[in-house]
């Protein structure tokens, strides 16, 4: 009786953790400024997979990643933060119907919330969501699944 309940147990576990390690996905998080500048750094690694859709919503020629974060989804509920000196994206994940998350953002600047909305993440539709006006730039945040 009792081995018949450990080869049980020992099954589930397997089973679970072939589930789990199938089923998580990273989310790739980050704070980026974006500006206008007479010599443009070139776009940086990361963003290169964007730079279409950055030039088509956003008229710069700039963009620097100011803050990130990667985040492995394991259940579908987790919480993260992608932070920079000023700013900080906190983020809290529930597995929607389908592949994709539905999305808490908050957007703090120094303990103050500036921004606080919910939003769908899938591979398909990475987030791109213009943020505040910051010196002579702009604060863009990105989510992607990668």
């Amino acid at each position: 009786m009792h081995r018949a309940l450990l080869c049980s147990v020992a099954a589930l576990l397997v089973a679970f953790t072939l589930t789990t390690a199938q089923g998580a996905e990273t989310v790739w998080s980050a704070l980026v400024m974006a500006n206008n500048r007479a010599e443009p750094t070139p776009i940086p690694a990361e963003l290169e997979k964007l730079r279409g859709t950055l030039k088509r919503f956003f008229n710069y020629n700039q963009y620097e990643v100011i803050g990130q974060s990667r985040q492995t989804l394991t259940t579908g509920n987790e919480s993260w933060q992608a932070a920079s000196k000023y700013f900080s994206l906190q983020v809290n994940a529930k597995r929607a119907l389908g592949s994709g998350y539905q999305l808490n953002l908050q957007l703090v600047q120094e303990q103050k919330i500036l921004l606080e909305t919910e939003a769908n993440l899938s591979k398909s539709s990475p987030l791109v969501i213009r943020g505040p006006l910051v010196g002579d730039g702009q604060l863009v945040l990105l989510l992607v699944i990668e």
